[in-house]
C-alpha cells in the first residue's frame, strides 16, 4: 500500500460541509493544509411537534456560493482543483419527478423539502418499529432512532401519503449533494448503512424489514427510490462535475467528485488516522450534537450504540457510532437559563466570540488551571440530556437533570453552571466508552473535532471527565479535511481513504486526564451522574 500521495498527481482539493446551520467549504493542498475557507448560513424552520425542516434549494445555492468564494479567496486557478468531497447532516431530502422539491410538513411549503436530522416527529414510528424486533435492528444497537430515515419515511407514508407517493427519490442530504453535482444517483455506504438500515456487509437491503414495518412498497419497487447503487465513500461519481454544477461553482466540468459522508463521519475521517491506527482512536465530533465513532476489524455489538456498520467510515472496517442529540446545543440551552446569561452575551458579542468561549476563557484563571475548574462546580450537577439519550440507552424520552442551583445571579455562578454542564458532556462520553469496552471495542484515546470542542479548557475537562487522553489534530477544520480526503481519493491523489487519513491527520496536542484527588472528584461526580439518570428514568411518570 502506498503511504504517500501519488507523486504523479498535483493540485488542490475542496471539502464541503453542510451542517445544521451553515454550508462551508475549505480549499486544501495535498499536504492537508487549508488555504482558504468560506461559510454561508442556511435557514432552519421549526414548528410545533418537534418539526425541524430545511430547503434543499437553499442549501445547494449556498454550497455553490461558498465554493465560488473559497476559490476566489485562495487565488487558486480552478483548473488546478482536482477533486472535491461532500459531507452533510443525516437529513432526509424528498424530491418529486425531475428533482422538484416536495413539502414534508404541515406548512405545505414545497421549499421545505428536508426533514432535518434532529426532527423528532417520528418518535412514535420508531417505537413501533422497535417493538417489532426485526433482526436488522441488531445493526443499530438494538433500537432504531427517530433521527434515522426509516421512521421518518414511515411518518411521511402515514401522515403525508400524497408526498410519499409523489416522491421520485428519497435522499440522505450528502447523497442529494453528490447527485446535484454529478447527476449520479449512487448512495454512499456511509449514509444508507448508518441511517437507512442497508446491510453493507451483505451488500443488500432486507425486504422483510421494510415489509414488516409498513414500508413494503419501497421493497416492491426494488428500492429504486432509496438507492440501488451503493458505493464506498471516496468513490468517484459519474463523470465528475456536470456542466451546470461546474458553472454554478466556478469550477471545471469533469472535476472529480467523491461519494460523500455524514458530517460527523467526515470528522472521523479527518481525525481518526492519527498514529496510523484508526482502531485505537475514538473520533469525537463535538458540535451542535456529539458523535462518537469507533473503528474495529471485526463487528462488535454494543447495546444502545449504533452499528456495527461495515465500511461506513473507514472502508473495510466496522464502525460503532454513539453520541448525543444535544451537546453544544445542550450547553447553549443550559446557559440560557441563568440570570447572568444576558449580560454575559453582550460581553461575548462585544468581543466577537460565542458565549461558551467567553465563559471558558473566564473559568480557568478563576480556578488556577483547566483541570482545577471542576472544583468550581462542586455540589452542582448536570445531566445534559435535553433532547434524549442517543447512547448508550437509545432513549429519546430522556430529559436533562440539573441539581444544586441556588439564588446566585453573578458571572461566577454562570461559570460554575457551564463547568457542570461540560463535565456532564464528558461523563456521557465516558459512559459510551465504558459500554463499548465492555462489549470488546476498546480505545486508547479520543480524537476531537467540531466547533464546540476547540477551546483548550473544553478539551482538558473532557479528558478529565472521560478518563482518556484527548487529542487535537493539526487541522483546525477536520470535518472539511475529511471531505477533502474523500475528494483526494476520488481524484487518484491517494490510493485509498486509509492511506490519505494516515498522511493528512497529524497530532497537534494531547490533553492527559488528571490523576489523584481531582480524578477522585470526577469519579464521584460520574457516579452521581449515573444515579441521577436512573432517578430521572424512574420518576418519568410521576
Amino acid at each position: 500500500m502506498n503511504n504517500t500521495a501519488n507523486t504523479t498527481v498535483s493540485g488542490y482539493l475542496i471539502g464541503i460541509d453542510v451542517g445544521t446551520g451553515s454550508a462551508r467549504a475549505g480549499l486544501f493542498d495535498l499536504d492537508g493544509h487549508m488555504l482558504a475557507s468560506a461559510k454561508q448560513d442556511i435557514s432552519l424552520f421549526r414548528d410545533a411537534g418537534a418539526i425541524v425542516e430545511q430547503s434543499s434549494t437553499e442549501i445547494w445555492d449556498a454550497v455553490c456560493a461558498v465554493v465560488r468564494e473559497v476559490v476566489s479567496a485562495s487565488g487558486v486557478d480552478p483548473a488546478a482543483i482536482i477533486g472535491m468531497g461532500f459531507d452533510a447532516t443525516c437529513s432526509l431530502v424528498v424530491l418529486g419527478e425531475g428533482g422538484r422539491p416536495l413539502a414534508v410538513g404541515p406548512s405545505e411549503d414545497e421549499n421545505r423539502d428536508i426533514i432535518v436530522w434532529m426532527d423528532h416527529r417520528a418518535v412514535g414510528q420508531a417505537e413501533r418499529i422497535n417493538a417489532l424486533g426485526h433482526d436488522v435492528l441488531r445493526y443499530v444497537g438494538g433500537r432504531i432512532s427517530p433521527e434515522m430515515e426509516t421512521p421518518k419515511l414511515l411518518w411521511l407514508k402515514e401522515n403525508r401519503p400524497k408526498t410519499f407517493d409523489a416522491a421520485w427519490q428519497f435522499f440522505d442530504l450528502a447523497d442529494f449533494l453528490t447527485w446535484k453535482a454529478t447527476g449520479d444517483m449512487a448512495r454512499s455506504t456511509c449514509t444508507v448503512t448508518c441511517k437507512w438500515t442497508y446491510l453493507a456487509h451483505e451488500k443488500r437491503w432486507d425486504p422483510s424489514y421494510f415489509d414488516k414495518i409498513g414500508l413494503g412498497t419501497l421493497a416492491s419497487e426494488n428500492f429504486a427510490r432509496i438507492g440501488t447503487t451503493i458505493v464506498e465513500p471516496g468513490t468517484p461519481l459519474g463523470q465528475g462535475l456536470t456542466q451546470d454544477a461546474a458553472k454554478a461553482m466556478g469550477l471545471l466540468p469533469g472535476t472529480a467528485v467523491a461519494a460523500g459522508m455524514i458530517d460527523a463521519h467526515a470528522g472521523g475521517i479527518g481525525t481518526a488516522g492519527v498514529g496510523g491506527s484508526p482502531e485505537n482512536n475514538l473520533a469525537y465530533v463535538f458540535g451542535t450534537s456529539s458523535c462518537t465513532m469507533t473503528s474495529t476489524a471485526e463487528p462488535v455489538f454494543v447495546p444502545g450504540v449504533w452499528g456495527p456498520y461495515y465500511s461506513a467510515m473507514v472502508p473495510g472496517m466496522w464502525l460503532n457510532e454513539g453520541g448525543q442529540s444535544a451537546a453544544g446545543a445542550a450547553i447553549d440551552q443550559l446557559l440560557s437559563f441563568h440570570p447572568a446569561a444576558a449580560d454575559a452575551q453582550v460581553k461575548a458579542s462585544a468581543h466577537g466570540v460565542p458565549l461558551p468561549v467567553l465563559i471558558a476563557d473566564a473559568a480557568a484563571p478563576s480556578a488556577g488551571s483547566a483541570s482545577e475548574v471542576v472544583r468550581l462546580a462542586l455540589g452542582l450537577h448536570v445531566v445534559p440530556e435535553f433532547l434524549g439519550n442517543r447512547a448508550p440507552f437509545a432513549d429519546p424520552h430522556a430529559r436533562a437533570v440539573i441539581t444544586g442551583l441556588g439564588m446566585d445571579r453573578d458571572l461566577d455562578s454562570l461559570v460554575a453552571l457551564y463547568v457542570a454542564g461540560l463535565c456532564g458532556i464528558g461523563y456521557g462520553l465516558r459512559q459510551i466508552i465504558e459500554a463499548q469496552a465492555k462489549a470488546g471495542a476498546n480505545v486508547e484515546r479520543v480524537v476531537i473535532s467540531g466547533g464546540a470542542g476547540q477551546h483548550d479548557l473544553v478539551r482538558q475537562v473532557l479528558a478529565d471527565a472521560c478518563g482518556k487522553p484527548v487529542v487535537a489534530t493539526v487541522s483546525e477544520e477536520p470535518v472539511l479535511l475529511g471531505s477533502a480526503i474523500l475528494g483526494a481519493v476520488a481524484s487518484g491523489a491517494f490510493a485509498d481513504a486509509r492511506t490519505a487519513m494516515t498522511n493528512l491527520c497529524r497530532v497537534a496536542r494531547t490533553y492527559i486526564p488528571v490523576e489523584g484527588e481531582l480524578a477522585d472528584i470526577h469519579a464521584k461526580r460520574y457516579a452521581t451522574f449515573t444515579a441521577f439518570q436512573d432517578l430521572a428514568r424512574a420518576s418519568r411518570e410521576s
